[in-house]
């Protein structure tokens, strides 16, 4: 007997997705089934890049598939299409970024410029277009870490193009300043700086463009909230309890401008011993955890307080791209997946899609 879709979805249905947390049917990732006899060919659609993830994925399937219907000749094509998903209201999506990524900490400190490039180079590993925003305005580093040492370039239109390095497109006030020097400005002039460089940059239609913001609620912060369009956020933390009491802080913002918080990052989890591996948890453990469960969002992952994440830092050559198949890339590589996906299973941005109204007297 020759199965059916119907069959054929029943059974997917059966499938949980880990980084959606939903099955295929549910999230609308089957793209279409097509049938001819017992050769079966499944096209998924994910709405989340998953390139390292494919294979698994689809071998996972093809399992699933066979022990119920072991006759089957079946091929699957897994391919990802990423939306503009919604952003705060009132505000309009930005022109050729899809999706915009706060990463954000209550306090300096916890790792949180090293988790956002990071998490920018991996979201590019798993097949993204991605750029990342330094709108840390006094203490720009994205520069250092990306090792990246020419400038922008300006354009006719009086813009500039964005200086790429390992695959993503950059834009720091640290390609614009001497690094020696300090910037001694107010909050109206850095909340312009921030938007300055967001809108008069050339970015080259991304899928998402990760926001390094400098630590705590201020002026930067506020001006992301009202005045960019923001698809979600992601909190840095550690473990240590003063570090989740800012933390606490950061998510009650986002709260409150109606930004969601798509997830923790608990940095610093545990030390790791360059001599013999020994892993500790100097700074307490848990609090990740809990302050997850607190605000009933996903606790990301969990990444160490390991040296060599911080040496490749320095070294312009941040872990993803240095050890591309080490534990902690491995790490970022999944949070990069979790962060993806529950940012698209929220709401799609349409308003793209409409043209501007403009009402004139004749």
């Amino acid at each position: 007997m020759t199965v059916t879709k119907e069959q054929l979805q029943a059974t997917l249905a059966h499938y949980r997705d880990p980084y959606l947390g939903q099955d295929l049917v549910s999230a609308k990732a089957i793209g279409a089934i097509d049938i001819n006899g017992n050769q079966v060919t499944l096209t998924l659609v994910l709405g989340y890049p998953a390139l390292r993830r494919k294979l698994l994925l689809e071998q996972a399937i093809t399992e699933l598939l066979l022990s119920h219907y072991p006759a089957l000749e079946l091929a699957i094509k897994t391919t990802w299409k990423v939306a503009a998903h919604a952003v705060q209201s009132g505000l309009k999506g930005t022109e050729k970024i899809k999706n915009i990524i706060a990463v954000a900490s209550g306090k300096g400190g916890v790792g949180k410029s090293t988790t956002a490039v990071n998490l920018a180079l991996a979201l590019a590993a798993e097949g993204a277009a991605v750029g990342i925003l330094d709108a840390d305005i006094y203490g720009p580093s994205q520069p250092h870490m990306l090792g990246a040492t020419s400038q922008p370039v300006g354009e006719s239109s009086g813009g500039l193009t964005p200086v790429v390095r390992h695959g993503i497109q950059s834009m720091s006030i640290g390609y614009l300043i001497d690094q020696t020097s300090a910037v001694v400005w107010r909050g109206p002039m850095v909340s312009g700086a921030l938007q300055q460089l967001l809108h008069d940059t050339a970015w080259n239609d991304l899928d998402y463009l990760i926001v390094d913001l400098p630590p705590g609620t201020g002026d930067i912060q506020l001006t992301l909230a009202q005045k960019i369009p923001v698809s979600g956020a992601v909190i840095v933390t550690t473990p240590q309890d003063i570090a989740l009491l800012d933390a606490r802080r950061a998510i009650a913002m986002f709260n409150k401008v109606n930004v969601p918080v798509l997830g923790i990052v608990e940095n610093m989890s545990q030390h790791v011993c360059t001599h013999c591996g020994h892993r500790e948890s100097i700074f307490g453990e848990g609090g990740g955890q809990s302050i997850a469960e607190q605000y009933e969002v996903p606790l990301l992952g969990k990444l160490p307080l390991d040296r060599q994440i911080q040496q490749q830092a320095d070294g312009g050559n941040p872990t993803v791209v240095a050890d591309p198949c080490g534990d902690n890339a491995l790490i970022y590589r999944d949070i990069a997946c979790h962060v993806a996906a529950r940012l698209s299973l929220r709401a799609k941005d349409y308003s793209s899609k409409f043209p501007n109204i403009e009402i004139q007297n004749t």
